[in-house]
C-alpha cells in the first residue's frame, strides 16, 4: 500500500468547504432578517441592526476557519460575558433558533455541513440561556 505523504493533500476548513465569506454573510442577514421581526428578541438588540450582524458574521467566520477579524478587532469572544446582560430563557432560546434554521435552512449546503453547523448552533443559543421561565 502506497503511502501519501505528509504536505501533498490540502485540506479546506469547513468555512472554505460552504464557500466563505459569502455563506456566513447570507446566514447572518436572513437571520437578522427574522429578528428584525420579532417581538420577543428585537428589543434584546440595538436600534440599528447592522452593527450586530457584521459582529455575529465576524464572529462565525473565525470560528468556522476563516479570517481573524472578529479577534483582531474585539478580542476574545467572551460570549457568555457579552450576553450576561440579556435575560435569555427558553422561549428566547428557541426564537433565536427558529430564525437560525431559517436562515440555515435557505443556505442549501449538504446535509452533513448543515448537521454540523446546526449542532453548534444549538450548543451556542443553549449556552446562552441564563433566566428560568
Amino acid at each position: 500500500m502506497n503511502e501519501i505523504p505528509r504536505g501533498t493533500l490540502q485540506e479546506q476548513t469547513f468555512y472554505e468547504q460552504v464557500g466563505g465569506e459569502k455563506t456566513f454573510r447570507r446566514l447572518v442577514h436572513r437571520f437578522y432578517q427574522g429578528i428584525a421581526e420579532d417581538p420577543l428578541l428585537r428589543p434584546m438588540y440595538p436600534e440599528d441592526l447592522g452593527p450586530a450582524e457584521e459582529r455575529m458574521a465576524l464572529f462565525l467566520m473565525q470560528y468556522w476557519g476563516g479570517p481573524r477579524t472578529y479577534s483582531d478587532n474585539r478580542g476574545h469572544p467572551r460570549l457568555r460575558m457579552r450576553h450576561a446582560p440579556f435575560a435569555v430563557d427558553r422561549a428566547a432560546h428557541d426564537a433565536w433558533l427558529r430564525h437560525m434554521k431559517d436562515a440555515v435552512d435557505e443556505l442549501e449546503l449538504s446535509p452533513a455541513h448543515t448537521a454540523e453547523l446546526w449542532r453548534y448552533l444549538t450548543y451556542a443559543a443553549a449556552s446562552m440561556v441564563n433566566t428560568e421561565g
